[in-house]
């Protein structure tokens, strides 16, 4: 097959293929430039093997020395540059820092209960309680009043208020001087264990059957719906 029939079959211009035709070795034609030899090549082996046994503590200086020695002849400039290029070792991309905690998340820490958080959610709160001692007088004053929801130890309560009130604390301070207006149904509140909330539920339920039948039907239905609720 002749160049002409080549190209036109491969779709390229003639002197392109007359190119690849006369070159002898495929870098000739090849896009992109190409590394000649040198004459250091023979000797990369020796190079790595001595950079291997000094754990790359040998200087290029006592190197180019070694090989002066072994008979190469050449000069500093290609040792330097084969150790720029052979022994580069790539940068490591520094570590974004942890985001921030944000308010959100401490006020959850301190709401809920220690033995919900995980051993991380731990460390990053006593870091952040370590860095502002009056977040962690609050700390404790809320784990104090959740320990007497739980525990129904409302005879501390008025122990509770007056370290809420000796703190000084926004938020804290107006919550537990508030106390102070009922503090006998707060402390039963605190100590027995009736509670309204059964009748609070009969009412939410009342509510939400009148909503239902709003503008539809008059009172003697939403009494029966209610009856047989």
């Amino acid at each position: 097959m002749g160049v002409r029939a080549i190209a036109r079959h491969l779709g390229w211009g003639r002197h392109t293929v007359q190119r690849y035709a006369r070159a002898e070795h495929w870098y000739q034609v090849s896009p992109g430039r190409h590394r000649r030899g040198s004459s250091l090549d023979v000797h990369h082996t020796y190079l790595s093997q001595r950079i291997t046994e000094t754990r790359g503590r040998i200087s290029l200086t006592a190197l180019h020395r070694e090989l002066a020695e072994r008979g190469w002849q050449g000069s500093y400039s290609p040792l330097r540059d084969w150790a720029r290029h052979c022994l580069h070792q790539p940068r490591r991309t520094p570590q974004p820092p942890p985001a921030p905690t944000t308010a959100r998340q401490v006020t959850g820490w301190l709401a809920r209960r220690p033995s919900s958080l995980s051993e991380d959610e731990h460390r990053q709160l006593k870091a952040v309680l370590d860095a502002c001692p009056e977040l962690a007088t609050a700390h404790q004053l809320v784990r104090d009043f959740g320990d007497m929801l739980t525990q129904q130890t409302g005879v501390l309560l008025p122990a509770w208020i007056d370290e809420a009130l000796t703190a000084d604390l926004p938020g804290l301070t107006g919550f537990a001087r508030g106390l102070t207006n009922d503090l006998d149904a707060v402390t039963a509140g605190l100590t027995l264990r009736w509670s309204s909330g059964g009748t609070e539920g009969a009412v939410n339920r009342i509510k939400k059957i009148k909503r239902q039948l709003y503008g539809r039907a008059e009172f003697d239905l939403l009494r029966k719906m209610i009856l047989l609720a």
